[in-house]
């Protein structure tokens, strides 16, 4: 199972949006990009949109990896 999103926030700085994950600034939307992500975060959980958006979200896969015997420890 895999853990919700938490920790992000945003702040509108002029025509840019920023987007900070526990205080620390992950990325910056400009143009068209900020404009979309202000007209979907109130109809989303804006927590999983901005993981999605830094690329800061588990993806399901990491217990199948560490199985992997490539990434075994001898």
């Amino acid at each position: 199972m895999v853990g919700r999103p938490e920790g992000f926030s945003y702040e509108q700085q002029g025509r840019d949006v920023v987007i900070s994950h526990h205080g620390r600034r992950a990325t910056t939307l400009r143009g068209a990009k900020a404009l979309a992500f202000l007209a979907e975060v109130g109809f989303e959980d804006g927590q999983e949109l901005m993981a999605r958006l830094t690329g800061n979200y588990r993806r399901g896969n990491e217990r199948t990896a560490r199985q992997h015997p490539r990434n075994r420890r001898s």
